[in-house]
């Protein structure tokens, strides 16, 4: 609970600070790249928490 207080309580200026600190850590050139890697890891998660596991399509008597 205390996990979501903290995020609760971001701002834009704390929004601003993480950006600026991302840029100067990976360079401008490197984040496209490290998006483009966030956003097919997202869709590759709800790919595959769309499909049935094993488990959900199995009858018990």
């Amino acid at each position: 609970m205390e996990a979501l207080s903290f995020f609760l309580a971001i701002g834009w200026p704390q929004i601003v600070l993480i950006a600026v600190v991302i840029l100067l850590l990976f360079g401008g050139r490197k984040i496209p790249e490290l998006m483009r890697g966030l956003g097919s890891g997202i869709k590759e998660f709800k790919d595959a928490s769309k499909e049935p596991s094993e488990e959900d399509t199995k009858i018990e008597p």
